[in-house]
């Protein structure tokens, strides 16, 4: 084994020395002036919406009252947190919540993939961009409207799905006033507006796939079948899983104004989430610091949810967000 001799240490040492000086910092500054000043809007947003409004957590930890301010209102520390996990509707709001994500995760989240999967085997171009089209359209209507268009499709009175319930089966179904069809109508909503949209980022991972690759399966006898298991999934598992893991990131994010559209007097029991409760205690009623501590609980346990299913991906091999 050749030594490195400590004079031919020198120059590398000399080099790393000369690459930390504040000149050559200022240097690569001044010469990417142009790229750093298209990145000035967006920090800007990120530090304005995002990054400044987080001092406002502080109220969780407060008794606010809007006469005395910000500042002198009295500390009350984890006070906040405790009325709500001793509060019965704690349990509500985390089992109705928790079920919508979970159904959220079994059906929504592959339902992209899936279209993905189907839209890239369509070989005629005209087609596909115009089945696309088709599919990307709900994503740019307002829930509003997708709310009011289920109102008008499943009344009883009047209602064109009621109606041709009636003439089938002899009678009506209360859709929109029935606690156990609450969550299958989120769901579906939620499948019609956004499944065309969530289908983009896949199609882009599946426009990278080496077009090689398929030939010489199709050479070595594999049918459309085993070429979407053995190259066309693996090719884009990358993205599933960043995808999931973000997902994750909104595990708790339910929606507030799709639920509260199509929640009322009768099937809120299990309508309410964590979203709505904190538009009710906290605009509705005025208690500015209990609902900002219902909400940092949420967000809290978000955080969790990412940093856990990353390191979760992380073991099992991917590499995940970071």
């Amino acid at each position: 084994m050749v030594k490195t001799s400590q004079t031919e240490q020198l120059p590398a040492q000399a080099t790393s020395v000369r690459a930390r000086k504040p000149g050559t910092l200022m240097k690569r500054i001044i010469q990417d002036k142009y790229l750093l000043l298209l990145l000035l809007p967006g920090l800007a947003y990120f530090i304005i919406f995002k990054y400044i409004p987080m001092w406002g957590v502080l109220l969780a930890f407060k008794n606010y009252q809007p006469f005395l301010g910000f500042f002198q209102s009295e500390w009350v520390g984890m006070d906040n947190f405790k009325q709500f996990f001793g509060d019965p509707i704690f349990f509500r709001l985390m089992k109705n919540t928790l079920l919508l994500g979970l159904y959220d995760m079994i059906f929504f989240f592959p339902a992209p993939i899936i279209l993905a999967l189907l839209l890239n085997e369509v070989r005629i171009a005209f087609y596909k961009r115009f089945i696309q089209t088709l599919i990307y359209i709900p994503h740019f209507i307002s829930m509003v409207i997708v709310a009011s268009i289920t109102y008008l499709m499943l009344t009883t009175e009047g209602g064109i799905i009621n109606q041709m319930l009636g003439e089938a089966i002899g009678r009506k179904i209360e859709f929109l006033t029935s606690e156990d069809w609450f969550r299958p109508l989120i769901i579906t909503q939620s499948l019609w507006k956004e499944m065309g949209w969530g289908t983009i980022i896949f199609l882009a991972a599946l426009a990278g796939v080496d077009q090689e690759q398929y030939e010489a399966a199709i050479v070595d006898g594999a049918n459309r079948l085993r070429q979407l298991w053995h190259i066309t999934l693996p090719a884009i598992r990358g993205t599933i899983i960043v995808l999931l893991i973000l997902r994750m990131g909104n595990f708790l994010d339910r929606g507030f104004e799709q639920v509260l559209l199509m929640s009322n007097a009768l099937n809120r029991s299990v309508a309410e989430v964590f979203d709505t409760y904190v538009y009710t205690i906290g605009i509705t009623q005025g208690a500015f610091s209990y609902s900002t501590a219902v909400g940092l609980f949420k967000s809290v346990i978000g955080i969790v949810l990412v940093l856990g299913s990353n390191y979760l991906a992380k073991r099992a091999g991917h590499s995940g967000i970071f």
